[in-house]
């Protein structure tokens, strides 16, 4: 796949950078300040932008004609070396404006590919980046490689006849086979190791990119993390001991910023890296509170939360950067959509014990410390018990095995349907007010799940 930072000389790429605007869509005060954001990350000079509305993309060349001669003639005067678009283009799109304005063109998705592969630094990223790029390359080899009208001949190599692009294809689809079966490996390694760590509740920093989480992790952990204000200046998962004042040690871990418009290529090579943020017992949404796409934002985060399928884990929004805001309305107007956040400055620490205390009460509120007497028989019942909770200790005698454990409120839905009975851990019985107080879900989680509630 070609690389933006691939270049003949030291001297930076330079970049128009572009967007179509459909006429249903909500545009943000400046519509190309995450692209340039992007652009600039990705090592490019931006030169100049250009931005249409339309009802609806130019099939051909997304933008209208127009649109399309002044983009050449921006790519002319300024000597550019590539066109980036906001938007994600069809194969021939790209193909086509290519040709019309005689540059590179790049759209969305490629963009971001780029800054994901120059800022990978583990095998297990590197890996996700990798297919995530060939998956996106495969129906545009026909661009972006030059090779494709020779043909060749040989024995033991290919049929008379067949084209360079077959061959090529062929071999970017065993490579995308051969890195789904690295990863899955990678993926059920990841997973046994989340799952292992029973000693501590594992909370996850969550948010669009550049939000602050990195610099909240070294406030709250001195972990001494990098931390950049820059796009996705995180791309692996970190994870360290926090010392929560009245709780104990927690595992925080701070993972790869979202965006909107995502792709969802990526989020799925992700998932091993984000294994923490699936498994975690409370995730921590940080968003930037200074940003004036702030709700756009939020909700972004959201969406990506709601592909990996954990929307409905308990989640703190944090308010952060509060100290970038110089009109108080500015804040106000975020707190009267959102009046349970979290106002906080990573960067001076400020409002960083109410935050704690938020989450000493949060993991609280989702735990019960019970015991619980199961069937000696009722293998079901047991096995659930360790997959959905911390099994402390177990008695046992000739009928009745007792377990004390501690247990997600969201999982006792079973519990409740095969137990023979249930006491807090501190060995008084249960009133039957504090057990109709505990949830039962309306779709209980199967016997044979293993996925933390």
């Amino acid at each position: 796949m070609r690389e933006l930072h691939q270049v003949q000389d030291d001297s930076p790429e330079r970049s128009i950078l572009a967007r179509l605007i459909l006429s249903n869509q909500q545009v943000e005060a400046d519509p190309l300040e995450e692209l340039h954001g992007l652009a600039t990350t990705a090592g490019t000079e931006v030169m100049d932008e250009l931005v249409q509305r339309r009802p609806s993309a130019d099939h051909s060349t997304y933008l209208g004609k127009g649109k399309v001669e002044e983009l050449r003639l921006m790519v002319e005067r300024h000597d550019a070396d590539l066109v980036i678009f906001d938007n994600d283009l069809s194969p021939a799109q790209t193909r086509n404006l290519e040709k019309a304005v005689g540059a590179k063109v790049l759209d969305r998705t490629e963009l971001i590919l780029d800054i994901f592969a120059a800022g990978a630094r583990t095998y297990e990223s590197r890996l996700a980046i990798e297919l995530a790029q060939l998956e996106y390359s495969l129906p545009r080899l026909k661009r972006m490689w030059t090779h494709l009208s020779r043909q060749a001949m040989g024995v033991g190599m290919r049929g008379p006849g067949e084209k360079q692009l077959e061959v090529d294809r062929r071999l970017a689809q065993k490579r995308i086979h051969d890195l789904k079966q690295e990863l899955s490996k990678v993926e059920q390694r990841r997973e046994r190791q989340v799952k292992a760590r029973k000693e501590s509740p594992t909370v996850s920093l969550v948010g669009y990119t550049n939000a602050g989480k990195s610099t909240l992790m070294n406030a709250l952990t001195e972990a001494d993390v990098l931390a950049e204000d820059k796009l996705f200046a995180t791309l692996d998962t970190r994870t360290r001991r926090w010392q929560l004042p009245g709780w104990g040690t927690v595992l925080l871990s701070d993972t790869v910023g979202f965006i909107r418009d995502l792709p969802h290529s990526l989020v799925a090579s992700f998932k091993s890296t984000l294994e923490e943020t699936r498994q975690a017992e409370l995730l921590l949404h940080v968003a930037d509170a200074s940003s004036p796409t702030v709700f756009n934002q939020i909700s972004a985060v959201y969406s990506v939360l709601k592909d990996l399928g954990i929307e409905e884990k308990d989640t703190l929004l944090i308010l952060n950067k509060i100290d970038a805001i110089r009109d108080p309305a500015t804040l106000n107007r975020v707190l009267d959509r959102y009046p349970n956040a979290i106002t906080v400055s990573a960067r001076s620490c400020k409002g960083l014990t109410l935050l704690t205390e938020a989450v000493g009460e949060a993991l609280g509120r989702e735990f019960l410390d019970l015991e619980i007497d199961v069937d000696a028989a009722d293998g079901r019942l047991l096995a659930f018990l360790a997959a959905k909770g911390e099994v402390v200790s177990q008695t046992c005698d000739e009928t009745t095995i007792t377990v004390r454990v501690r247990m997600p409120t969201g999982a006792m839905g079973q519990v409740h349907r095969s137990a023979l009975a249930i006491r807090p851990a501190d060995g008084d019985s249960m009133s039957s007010e504090a057990t109709e107080a505990v949830p039962v879900p309306d779709n209980p989680v199967s016997d044979s799940s293993t996925e933390v509630a």
